[in-house]
């Protein structure tokens, strides 16, 4: 792909997430919704204490502008640090439903267990068809990671990942000034609770991603990821965006905002 991943500059650090293998835990995230920002942010009170404001979930894409407070607890959460397999040990083990008893065999992992049951979630997630007007697959190694990515975007992509000047216990932010638009030529890529990194990178048709510049209460600087879907018509109607928004699907732009351990490939090409 042309350059490297986006790098940050010094006064930003970013997790890695990737790398070779190392052994450890990988079930110790909390099972939570991939996206976290709010429709309506005026409610809070002049003190600005936390939970006075409301979380920010999904939003109206109007709501993304400078000045605009938010509420991002899943935002300085830690990310999931789990690096990829190796290429060739990714692909010697089997990633289907079909396989699960293979699979945690490798792992040494007992069937009914916490981390076995996340593993079928995982594979389960992969494995489910694409909604209309959406590419998606899963990616088990750096190898895979990149070259899947080239195959939908092409080799013109930058790699963008969530920045931060230091860590926070803080959730809450104001949009700055500098917000750029990323174009609407992207994959977005979910790390999923796996023993080696996996990633679900999907595109959806007629979606923005946008580099938000934030400023902490206490502070801290972010350069945060957010997304805006033009086109919800083929959502569930009972998704949790429209019972937030009181909107019906396909009415209205709806925006939100990454999780830390998201990276996302954009198009160099439509970059503005």
């Amino acid at each position: 792909y042309s350059g490297n991943s986006t790098t940050p500059s010094k006064e930003f650090s970013t997790p890695s997430s990737l790398g070779t293998h190392q052994a450890g835990s990988y079930g110790n995230k909390q099972s939570i919704p991939e996206a976290s920002i709010d429709s309506n942010l005026n409610n809070f009170k002049v003190d600005d204490n936390i939970v006075s404001v409301d979380e920010t979930t999904f939003f109206f894409q109007r709501d993304l502008r400078t000045g605009k407070l938010v509420n991002l607890p899943n935002l300085i959460a830690t990310g999931d640090k789990t690096p990829f397999l190796p290429d060739r040990v990714a692909k010697s083990i089997p990633f289907s439903s079909a396989k699960l008893p293979e699979i945690l065999n490798h792992f040494s992992l007992k069937p009914q267990t916490r981390d076995a049951n996340t593993i079928g979630e995982t594979i389960r997630g992969c494995e489910r068809a694409a909604i209309n007007g959406e590419q998606k697959f899963c990616a088990t190694s750096l190898e895979s990671f990149i070259d899947l990515s080239i195959s939908k975007l092409g080799k013109q992509i930058q790699l963008l990942s969530i920045e931060f000047s230091k860590e926070t216990k803080n959730p809450l932010f104001t949009i700055s000034r500098g917000m750029q638009n990323m174009g609407e030529h992207e994959l977005v890529c979910h790390k999923m609770e796996y023993p080696g990194a996996v990633f679900l990178c999907h595109a959806l048709n007629k979606t923005g991603v946008y580099k938000v510049p934030l400023v902490g209460r206490d502070g801290t600087k972010a350069n945060a990821l957010a997304v805006c879907h033009k086109d919800t018509s083929g959502w569930n109607p009972k998704h949790m965006a429209f019972q937030i928004l009181k909107v019906k699907p396909g009415t209205v732009p709806i925006c939100h905002f990454l999780f830390r351990d998201t990276l996302v490939w954009v198009s160099n090409s439509t970059a503005k």
